[in-house]
Protein backbone atom coordinates (compact mmCIF):
# COMPACT_ATOMS: atom_id res chain seq x y z
CA UNK A 1 0.00 0.00 0.00
CA UNK A 2 1.48 3.43 -0.71
CA UNK A 3 2.28 5.41 2.57
CA UNK A 4 0.40 8.46 1.19
CA UNK A 5 -3.20 6.71 0.80
CA UNK A 6 -5.42 7.19 3.26
CA UNK A 7 -6.15 5.39 6.26
CA UNK A 8 -8.79 2.51 5.21
CA UNK A 9 -11.74 2.01 7.61
CA UNK A 10 -12.58 -1.20 9.77
CA UNK A 11 -15.46 -3.13 8.31
CA UNK A 12 -16.90 -3.90 11.98
CA UNK A 13 -16.95 -1.90 15.19
CA UNK A 14 -15.29 -3.32 18.32
CA UNK A 15 -18.60 -3.51 19.69
CA UNK A 16 -20.66 -5.46 16.79
CA UNK A 17 -21.21 -8.82 16.83
CA UNK A 18 -18.16 -11.93 16.80
CA UNK A 19 -18.52 -11.56 13.08
CA UNK A 20 -19.34 -10.27 9.89
CA UNK A 21 -19.43 -11.23 5.89
CA UNK A 22 -19.83 -8.79 3.36
CA UNK A 23 -19.89 -9.92 -0.18
CA UNK A 24 -18.03 -7.78 -2.53
CA UNK A 25 -17.76 -4.96 0.16
CA UNK A 26 -13.98 -3.85 -1.50
CA UNK A 27 -15.02 -5.93 -4.80
CA UNK A 28 -11.33 -6.13 -6.29
CA UNK A 29 -11.35 -7.66 -8.82
CA UNK A 30 -7.13 -8.38 -8.28
CA UNK A 31 -4.71 -7.59 -5.47
CA UNK A 32 -4.83 -3.76 -4.94
CA UNK A 33 -1.14 -2.48 -5.37
CA UNK A 34 1.45 -3.67 -3.12
CA UNK A 35 -0.72 -6.83 -2.60
CA UNK A 36 0.12 -8.95 -5.55
CA UNK A 37 0.08 -12.74 -5.19
CA UNK A 38 2.91 -13.35 -2.82
CA UNK A 39 5.35 -16.40 -3.01
CA UNK A 40 4.65 -20.05 -1.33
CA UNK A 41 6.88 -20.19 1.66
CA UNK A 42 10.24 -22.22 1.96
CA UNK A 43 10.08 -24.74 4.80
CA UNK A 44 12.64 -23.89 7.45
CA UNK A 45 14.46 -25.87 9.85
CA UNK A 46 13.01 -26.59 13.58
CA UNK A 47 16.05 -28.16 14.65
CA UNK A 48 18.17 -26.86 17.41
CA UNK A 49 21.56 -25.65 16.57
CA UNK A 50 20.46 -26.91 12.75
CA UNK A 51 23.51 -25.62 10.38
CA UNK A 52 22.73 -23.05 8.33
CA UNK A 53 24.20 -22.28 4.96
CA UNK A 54 27.96 -22.32 4.93
CA UNK A 55 30.09 -19.37 6.32
CA UNK A 56 32.67 -17.85 4.19
CA UNK A 57 35.41 -19.30 6.46
CA UNK A 58 34.07 -23.16 5.35
CA UNK A 59 32.05 -22.98 8.87
CA UNK A 60 28.01 -23.59 9.00
CA UNK A 61 26.40 -21.28 11.54
CA UNK A 62 23.79 -22.87 13.60
CA UNK A 63 20.51 -20.82 13.29
CA UNK A 64 18.08 -20.21 15.90
CA UNK A 65 15.91 -22.75 16.81
CA UNK A 66 11.91 -22.90 16.58
CA UNK A 67 9.82 -23.03 19.30
CA UNK A 68 7.19 -25.32 19.70
CA UNK A 69 4.28 -22.81 19.71
CA UNK A 70 1.77 -21.04 22.46
CA UNK A 71 -0.53 -23.66 24.22
CA UNK A 72 1.15 -26.52 22.55
CA UNK A 73 0.72 -24.90 18.63
CA UNK A 74 2.97 -25.97 16.45
CA UNK A 75 4.28 -24.77 13.02
CA UNK A 76 6.82 -22.76 10.70
CA UNK A 77 9.15 -20.06 12.64
CA UNK A 78 7.52 -16.55 12.16
CA UNK A 79 10.89 -14.85 10.71
CA UNK A 80 13.94 -16.93 8.97
CA UNK A 81 15.74 -13.61 9.88
CA UNK A 82 15.59 -10.82 12.62
CA UNK A 83 15.29 -13.09 15.55
CA UNK A 84 17.46 -11.28 17.68
CA UNK A 85 16.13 -7.62 17.22
CA UNK A 86 12.41 -8.89 18.00
CA UNK A 87 13.79 -11.05 20.73
CA UNK A 88 15.66 -7.46 22.07
CA UNK A 89 12.03 -5.71 21.43
CA UNK A 90 9.91 -8.25 23.77
CA UNK A 91 12.41 -8.04 26.17
CA UNK A 92 12.38 -4.18 26.27
CA UNK A 93 8.78 -3.81 26.29
CA UNK A 94 8.21 -6.64 29.38
CA UNK A 95 10.79 -4.39 30.77
CA UNK A 96 8.90 -1.05 31.05
CA UNK A 97 5.85 -2.87 31.81
CA UNK A 98 7.30 -4.79 35.27
CA UNK A 99 6.68 -8.20 34.26
CA UNK A 100 8.77 -11.03 34.56
CA UNK A 101 9.74 -13.35 32.25
CA UNK A 102 8.48 -16.31 34.51
CA UNK A 103 4.91 -14.07 34.60
CA UNK A 104 4.30 -13.32 30.86
CA UNK A 105 5.47 -16.90 29.73
CA UNK A 106 2.88 -18.05 32.17
CA UNK A 107 0.07 -15.71 31.08
CA UNK A 108 1.00 -16.25 27.36
CA UNK A 109 0.91 -19.81 27.65
CA UNK A 110 4.25 -20.42 26.40
CA UNK A 111 7.77 -22.34 28.24
CA UNK A 112 10.10 -20.44 30.48
CA UNK A 113 12.53 -21.45 27.91
CA UNK A 114 11.10 -20.80 24.79
CA UNK A 115 10.57 -16.67 25.87
CA UNK A 116 14.47 -16.77 27.51
CA UNK A 117 15.48 -18.02 23.83
CA UNK A 118 13.47 -15.28 22.37
CA UNK A 119 14.47 -12.81 23.90
CA UNK A 120 18.04 -14.10 23.74
CA UNK A 121 17.90 -14.53 19.67
CA UNK A 122 18.31 -18.25 20.24
CA UNK A 123 14.81 -19.29 19.53
CA UNK A 124 12.28 -18.50 16.20
CA UNK A 125 9.31 -18.34 17.41
CA UNK A 126 5.65 -19.37 15.48
CA UNK A 127 3.29 -16.98 14.53
CA UNK A 128 1.06 -18.06 16.97
CA UNK A 129 3.48 -17.70 19.61
CA UNK A 130 3.51 -13.73 18.81
CA UNK A 131 0.53 -13.36 18.99
CA UNK A 132 0.21 -14.89 22.67
CA UNK A 133 2.99 -12.62 23.85
CA UNK A 134 1.93 -9.62 22.02
CA UNK A 135 -1.41 -9.93 23.08
CA UNK A 136 -0.24 -10.35 26.55
CA UNK A 137 1.55 -6.88 26.55
CA UNK A 138 -1.36 -5.51 25.01
CA UNK A 139 0.46 -4.27 22.23
CA UNK A 140 0.24 -4.82 18.23
CA UNK A 141 2.87 -7.60 16.39
CA UNK A 142 4.54 -4.71 14.57
CA UNK A 143 6.17 -3.32 18.21
CA UNK A 144 8.16 -7.40 18.22
CA UNK A 145 8.56 -7.64 14.73
CA UNK A 146 9.55 -4.18 13.92
CA UNK A 147 7.84 -2.04 11.24
CA UNK A 148 7.97 -1.71 7.52
CA UNK A 149 10.49 0.77 5.49
CA UNK A 150 9.14 3.13 2.97
CA UNK A 151 6.18 1.81 0.87
CA UNK A 152 7.43 0.68 -2.62
CA UNK A 153 10.57 -1.00 -1.36
CA UNK A 154 11.41 -4.67 -2.29
CA UNK A 155 10.08 -6.84 -4.46
CA UNK A 156 7.07 -9.01 -5.21
CA UNK A 157 6.65 -11.88 -2.58
CA UNK A 158 7.83 -12.92 0.37
CA UNK A 159 11.47 -13.19 -0.92
CA UNK A 160 11.55 -9.77 -2.38
CA UNK A 161 9.83 -8.17 1.12
CA UNK A 162 12.69 -10.08 3.22
CA UNK A 163 15.57 -8.70 1.22
CA UNK A 164 14.41 -5.69 1.23
CA UNK A 165 13.95 -5.60 5.04
CA UNK A 166 10.11 -5.98 5.40
CA UNK A 167 8.52 -8.13 8.05
CA UNK A 168 7.35 -11.50 6.94
CA UNK A 169 5.38 -13.83 9.03
CA UNK A 170 4.55 -17.27 9.46
CA UNK A 171 2.68 -19.78 11.38
CA UNK A 172 1.06 -23.34 10.86
CA UNK A 173 -1.05 -22.17 8.16
CA UNK A 174 -0.88 -18.22 7.37
CA UNK A 175 1.99 -16.27 5.51
CA UNK A 176 1.89 -12.61 6.34
CA UNK A 177 3.77 -9.68 4.77
CA UNK A 178 3.25 -6.41 6.79
CA UNK A 179 2.83 -4.02 4.46
CA UNK A 180 2.14 -0.72 6.47
CA UNK A 181 1.44 0.10 9.79
CA UNK A 182 -0.71 3.22 10.33
CA UNK A 183 -2.19 4.80 13.37
CA UNK A 184 -5.28 7.12 14.27
CA UNK A 185 -6.70 8.73 17.57
CA UNK A 186 -6.39 5.95 19.69
CA UNK A 187 -5.98 3.04 17.27
CA UNK A 188 -3.47 1.49 15.42
CA UNK A 189 -3.81 -0.33 12.27
CA UNK A 190 -1.33 -3.13 10.42
CA UNK A 191 -2.42 -4.26 7.05
CA UNK A 192 -0.60 -7.50 5.84
CA UNK A 193 -0.83 -9.38 2.43
CA UNK A 194 -1.42 -13.37 3.60
CA UNK A 195 -1.29 -16.42 1.86
CA UNK A 196 -3.34 -19.19 3.61
CA UNK A 197 -1.82 -22.61 2.73
CA UNK A 198 -4.36 -25.11 1.70
CA UNK A 199 -4.20 -28.39 4.07
CA UNK A 200 -3.72 -26.89 6.96
CA UNK A 201 -5.90 -25.03 9.91
CA UNK A 202 -4.04 -22.41 12.12
CA UNK A 203 -5.50 -21.52 15.34
CA UNK A 204 -4.30 -18.23 17.05
CA UNK A 205 -4.62 -17.23 20.11
CA UNK A 206 -6.91 -13.85 21.46
CA UNK A 207 -5.68 -10.49 21.45
CA UNK A 208 -6.04 -8.17 23.67
CA UNK A 209 -10.03 -6.45 23.74
CA UNK A 210 -11.28 -4.89 21.31
CA UNK A 211 -8.92 -6.20 18.58
CA UNK A 212 -10.63 -7.02 15.42
CA UNK A 213 -9.69 -8.36 11.78
CA UNK A 214 -10.75 -7.78 8.29
CA UNK A 215 -9.97 -9.71 5.51
CA UNK A 216 -10.47 -8.82 1.91
CA UNK A 217 -10.18 -12.64 -0.31
CA UNK A 218 -8.35 -12.33 -3.40
CA UNK A 219 -8.21 -15.80 -4.99
CA UNK A 220 -9.08 -19.54 -3.17
CA UNK A 221 -11.97 -20.07 -0.88
CA UNK A 222 -11.39 -18.57 2.82
CA UNK A 223 -12.64 -19.98 6.53
CA UNK A 224 -12.01 -17.62 9.28
CA UNK A 225 -12.92 -16.06 12.08
CA UNK A 226 -13.86 -16.93 16.38
CA UNK A 227 -12.69 -20.65 16.54
CA UNK A 228 -16.37 -22.63 16.56
CA UNK A 229 -18.28 -20.38 14.59
CA UNK A 230 -16.09 -19.59 11.44
CA UNK A 231 -16.88 -17.29 8.37
CA UNK A 232 -16.56 -18.36 5.08
CA UNK A 233 -15.64 -15.86 2.03
CA UNK A 234 -14.84 -16.34 -1.67
CA UNK A 235 -12.99 -14.12 -4.44
CA UNK A 236 -14.32 -10.47 -3.88
CA UNK A 237 -15.55 -11.16 -0.19
CA UNK A 238 -14.65 -9.56 3.28
CA UNK A 239 -15.05 -10.68 6.53
CA UNK A 240 -14.45 -9.04 10.08
CA UNK A 241 -14.59 -10.40 13.55
CA UNK A 242 -13.88 -9.59 17.04
CA UNK A 243 -10.04 -11.24 17.36
CA UNK A 244 -10.11 -10.91 21.26
CA UNK A 245 -10.98 -14.40 21.71
CA UNK A 246 -9.23 -17.59 20.20
CA UNK A 247 -9.69 -18.19 16.33
CA UNK A 248 -8.77 -19.81 13.29
CA UNK A 249 -7.90 -19.63 9.74
CA UNK A 250 -7.99 -22.40 7.16
CA UNK A 251 -7.98 -22.47 3.14
CA UNK A 252 -11.11 -24.93 1.67
CA UNK A 253 -10.14 -27.28 -0.72
CA UNK A 254 -7.30 -27.51 -2.64
CA UNK A 255 -6.14 -24.12 -3.45
CA UNK A 256 -4.15 -21.09 -1.27
CA UNK A 257 -5.96 -18.29 -0.67
CA UNK A 258 -4.61 -15.23 -1.64
CA UNK A 259 -5.94 -11.99 0.31
CA UNK A 260 -5.56 -8.88 2.38
CA UNK A 261 -5.39 -8.86 6.62
CA UNK A 262 -6.27 -5.73 8.39
CA UNK A 263 -5.47 -5.60 12.00
CA UNK A 264 -7.04 -3.08 13.89
CA UNK A 265 -5.66 -2.29 18.06
CA UNK A 266 -7.38 -0.33 20.10
CA UNK A 267 -4.77 1.40 22.46
CA UNK A 268 -4.30 0.47 25.77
Amino acid sequence: MDSGAQSPRPAQDPGAPPGRRTANAHAPGTPPAGTGTPDRPTAETDTPGAPGAPAANGGTPAEPAMDSGASGTSGEPAMDSGTTGIGRRIRRLREERGISLSALARAAGVGKATLSGLENGTRNPTLETLWAITAELGVPLAMAVGTPPAAGAGGSGPAGARAAGIPVVAGTAVEGTLLQVFEEEGVTYELYRVVIRAGATQVSPAHHEGVTEHVTVFAGTLSAGPAGAPLRAGPGEHVSWRSDVPHTYAALGDLDVHASLLIRYPRR
